[in-house]
């Protein structure tokens, strides 16, 4: 039983550990120029998507 609670432990610290270490060495997110991922009704067309896409 404390094995298992040991590797939850370990499990959550990494994961921990690696969403910080993420957070602090990421660019920030400008959201006004991402591109929309719904473009329905917007007059924009929405960008990436399938690889056969016409360009």
């Amino acid at each position: 039983m404390t094995t298992t609670r040991q590797l939850q432990a370990v499990f959550w610290l990494a994961l921990l550990g690696f969403l910080a270490w993420d957070w602090s060495s990421s660019a920030a997110i400008d959201l006004r120029q991402e591109p929309p991922l719904i473009a329905a009704g917007s007059g924009q067309a929405s960008s990436g998507g399938h690889c056969s896409m016409a360009k």
